[in-house]
């Protein structure tokens, strides 16, 4: 008869598992994954912030997905390289840490797929409306959307935990690299059918509002660059769209793959490297794609290269 322990304050994660001749390339392979995430996105907020030509709406809401990023891989990152250094059976983790990093994990999925939609509306009022464009995307209308991205995601992801919370756990192993809600509440012995419930409205719900909100705005965006004869405005548009959806269709393929490969269970070692490459790529590619395809930053950094500064002359 299997022996229960209730509600133990301590979890051990079960880590990827990976070959011993695999640990330290993989591990260096995370390792400066993560440095190339937090100097690249830290980067990126420094120059909107410091240079006042990227004080626009577009910088300013696009700012949210490199903070996104550095808070999500920052929780999930260094535990995992650490843990991949430990053998399986020091793997541990209290119970509070395990709360907190599904917490972030969850709002970082969340939240960038509420920041590129309303990173989406800000394309779509430019190019659809561009002489209102002024007056819609002032410094008040950026803050409501920042507000709405984090604060819709902080609600759901809320109660997505406080659903899991709930419950009495009579198990201590995490069957993955790093917390999640699912991992969670599957250390329950109680029934987890509202969590599923709500897991699975949660998704549909978030994918359809995201995937929407995509098809709308793009095929208004479409209709409106095929009936214009203004070229500048269809290079401007084909420039600054091409960089948003690239960045949407990345995210939404990495966190497609993982729920698809949640349905086959004999290729769990696959999902959970899916789930940590949920959080690097786009991490990674973010601020390179946005840094590459916009005149603004290329101009600011070429201009910083030049002078040999750090810092912008005022």
């Amino acid at each position: 008869m299997e022996n229960y322990t209730i509600n133990s304050f301590t979890l051990q994660l079960e880590g990827l598992k990976v070959t011993e001749v695999s640990t330290y390339p993989l591990f260096f392979f995370f390792f400066f994954s993560y440095l190339i995430i937090i100097l690249a996105n830290v980067g990126i907020v420094f120059l909107v912030f410091i240079d006042k030509s990227l004080h626009q709406p577009m910088y300013l809401l696009f700012c949210n997905l490199p903070v996104n990023d550095i808070l999500g891989n920052s929780i999930m990152v260094p535990r995992l390289l650490s843990d991949m250094l430990q053998p399986p059976s020091e793997r541990l983790i209290s119970y509070y840490e395990c709360v907190v990093q599904a917490f972030t994990t969850h709002m970082f999925g969340t939240t960038s797929h509420t920041v590129l939609m309303i990173m989406a509306f800000d394309r779509y009022v430019a190019i659809c409306n561009p002489l209102r464009y002024a007056a819609i995307m002032t410094n008040k209308m950026v803050i409501k959307l920042t507000v709405s991205a984090w604060g819709v995601a902080f609600v759901l992801v809320g109660i997505l935990l406080g659903l899991t919370i709930r419950l009495n756990r009579c198990r201590t192993v995490i069957t993955n690299p790093f917390c999640d809600n699912a991992s969670l509440f599957k250390l329950s012995c109680e029934s987890v059918f509202i969590n599923n419930i709500y897991g699975l409205t949660f998704t549909v719900v978030l994918f359809t509002a995201s995937i929407g909100s995509m098809v709308l705005t793009y095929t208004k965006i479409t209709v409106v660059c095929l009936t214009s004869k203004n070229k500048t405005l269809n290079s401007k548009a084909l420039k600054t769209c091409s960089t948003h959806l690239f960045v949407y269709l990345i995210m939404f393929l990495c966190g497609t793959h993982i729920i698809i490969l949640h349905r086959f269970p004999q290729y769990s070692d696959y999902r959970k490297l899916c789930a940590i490459l949920f959080h690097i790529i786009p991490g990674s590619l973010n601020p390179i794609i946005y840094g590459v395809q916009s005149k603004e930053i290329r101009k600011y950094l070429s201009k910083l290269f030049e002078s040999g500064k750090i810092l912008p002359s005022f």
